[in-house]
């Protein structure tokens, strides 16, 4: 299956792609460009910035905010919540899947992280990336500079304390921190 299917279509599935193929990289040169007038748009009202934002992105909720400045691989792969907020200087590698619920809030210089790399290092040498996607539940709020890594999900109403790496689910209603984060409390 994976040998009739475009780089890209690997890459969407998750399996293991070819990162310099031209379509991808014809994307990710077609984003670079939205990014400096999304980016550009920092004195706009959120209402205009939304406007850009649904140009790339797979969904934006209404009222959903991001801060510029802003960086993605793509946009395609995002989908924001009605209401979710992302502060300045947030990062997400999406190159798969990236779903950001309802009223989720997002600090300053948070990353989040679809891209990932095999283990194998043969693999790893032959230039090949995949990705594991990443979901970030309704209410959950993730504290500034926390890191969310491939094919983690943050469930809904979740605390991210600032500062953490989150290597593994968050359970709904529950609080973790540190690095790696760890459960500090669960509703």
């Amino acid at each position: 299956m994976a040998a009739d299917m475009t780089e890209k279509q690997k890459m969407l599935a998750g399996e293991l792609y070819r990162p310099g193929d031209h379509e991808i990289q014809a994307d990710q040169a077609a984003t670079k460009a939205w990014l400096v007038r999304y980016n550009a748009a920092l004195a706009a009202s959120a209402a205009e910035r939304r406007v850009l934002l649904r140009e790339r992105f797979a969904a934006v909720g209404e009222g959903a905010v991001i801060r510029p400045p802003f960086h993605c691989d793509f946009g395609f792969n995002i989908s924001l919540g009605a209401g979710a907020f992302l502060n300045f200087d947030c990062v997400i590698l999406d190159v798969v899947t990236v779903e950001i619920g309802d009223g989720a809030q997002i600090g300053p210089a948070v990353q989040i992280y679809t891209a990932d790399h095999p283990r194998d290092l043969e693999t790893r040498r032959s230039g090949v990336e995949f990705g594991r996607p990443v979901r970030i539940g309704a209410d959950a709020w993730i504290g500034g500079g926390s890191i969310i890594l491939p094919g983690v999900t943050v469930g809904e109403g979740a605390v991210v304390g600032a500062g953490s790496v989150v290597t593994r689910d968050v359970p709904p209603g529950a609080t973790v921190a540190g690095n790696p984060a760890r459960l500090i409390r669960k509703e």
